[in-house]
């Protein structure tokens, strides 16, 4: 099939507002044909943030299983020395697991009462 005539692929686009640094982001999730995932950060005003999506790689499905201390996106956020309580991380994961089918793609948040 021509590749200019295939329908255009999904992604999973999150919009995230991570509390009262106001650095809000864009998380993009895009499944490839292997099965792996490709994760991006855009709109970041955030310096660690920004690190973090440098050194961002593709995710497997077993990655998403693995225990906190040993998950990619843990790693990626400590070696970019993200603050511990950053929502950032935690957001990458849902998008996976949306664009990896494992969840259904509904609001989520924090409120303080």
């Amino acid at each position: 099939m021509n590749p200019s005539l295939e329908a255009p692929t999904r992604a999973t686009t999150l919009s995230v507002e991570p509390g009262v640094c106001g650095f809000q982001c864009t998380i993009r999730a895009k499944k490839s044909k292997d099965g792996k995932v490709q994760v991006s950060i855009s709109d970041s005003q955030c310096e660690l943030v920004q690190k973090m999506s440098e050194i961002i790689e593709e995710l497997t499905l077993k990655d998403l299983f693995l225990p906190l201390a040993k998950n990619p996106i843990n790693r990626w956020a400590e070696n970019a020395r993200c603050h511990p309580s950053c929502i950032v991380p935690f957001a990458i994961l849902k998008a996976v697991e949306v664009e990896m089918g494992m969840a259904l793609p509904r609001r989520a948040g924090i409120e303080f009462r």
